[in-house]
């Protein structure tokens, strides 16, 4: 499927500042989110410019196209949307109407959603027996002692990665019980008004402890908790990125003979809801750990947590 003709983007056209009104206009935006927008409008701007189409105002016919040929080019139906999404978004920035909202758009989109599916992968979630064998393989060396220390604290306050990597030891208040952990900025708030997680001393993972430990080897009293490290032994003042969460989970797991594709960064914070509803948490309790704003959100994960409860063929399979 071919673009109608349209405009040739003019040549002093500056795909730079149309991707740079997202971040000025949308702040209320996670910056995750923006970072996708901007490199899926980039995307759409590089696509226009090689089949002679303007991409700032664009019109319906050629977002349609667009949506056609990353079907056709085997792209997600998430991505998809992503891309559209961005489009929308960079439109309004400009004043421009978006034209995503036309109905031929949209047909596409909903063409695209069928033809590819919409059934996301998700990654499995390091459920608190699945850390278990994972921490027995990790060894006690400085980059040992960060590392669980990271899964641990991922885990048992369920954040994201962005959030891990963010920590500065000022977010970490000493209670009789164990820890609060302060977050300055997150996902769900995005003004930083702050958000605070209890997380227990414990008495099986532990979580406190492993924490301590990494801090008195490293010598760290402020600033980032958890540093990069190199080959030498040498402990950076630069913080982690959250690429690198992935990273240490993945080599982790695969050290412990589990197959690595199956986990994420992601799978810390999963697996804390999992374990947690599992256990027979109160989905309330859980939800103020998570700081999720939906109870729905945490259906994908109760259902899996309790999918052999009182199965339908438990008395004759």
């Amino acid at each position: 499927m071919s673009p109608l003709p349209v405009p040739v983007a003019p040549a002093n056209f500056t795909p730079v500042s149309l991707v740079r009104a997202i971040a000025y206009s949308a702040e209320a935006r996670a910056e995750r989110t923006r970072k996708a927008y901007s490199s899926a409008f980039t995307g759409f701007v590089n696509w226009c410019r090689s089949v002679g189409a303007n991409p700032m105002p664009a019109e319906a016919p050629t977002v349609a196209a667009y949506v056609a040929h990353l079907a056709d080019s085997g792209r997600k139906a998430a991505t998809i949307n992503l891309h559209v999404a961005a489009i929308a978004a960079v439109h309004r920035a400009g004043g421009h109407e978006p034209p995503t909202g036309a109905e031929a758009v949209k047909a596409t989109v909903r063409g695209a959603r069928r033809a590819l599916g919409t059934r996301q992968t998700r990654k499995a979630p390091a459920t608190a027996e699945t850390l278990k064998k994972v921490l027995r393989k990790v060894p006690d060396t400085t980059t040992g002692l960060r590392d669980r220390a990271l899964l641990l604290l991922g885990f048992a306050a369920a954040l994201r990665r962005s959030e891990l990597v963010a920590l500065d030891v000022a977010d970490l208040e000493r209670v009789p019980d164990g820890i609060i952990v302060h977050i300055r900025r997150s996902k769900t708030d995005q003004d930083g008004a702050g958000q605070e997680i209890a997380v227990p001393r414990g008495s099986k993972l532990k979580v406190c402890e492993a924490l301590d430990a990494w801090l008195a080897a490293a010598r760290i009293i402020t600033g980032p908790v958890f540093r990069s490290i190199n080959k030498g032994g040498a402990i950076s003042s630069e913080r982690l990125t959250d690429r690198s969460v992935a990273d240490i989970m993945k080599h982790h797991i695969a050290a412990a003979g589990l197959d690595a594709t199956l986990f994420s960064g992601h799978s810390l914070r999963a697996g804390f809801v999992t374990s947690a509803l599992a256990a027979g948490a109160d989905v309330l309790k859980v939800m103020h750990v998570t700081r999720h704003t939906q109870v729905t959100t945490l259906q994908k994960y109760d259902r899996r947590a309790r999918a052999f409860d009182d199965h339908a063929g438990k008395k004759f399979l």
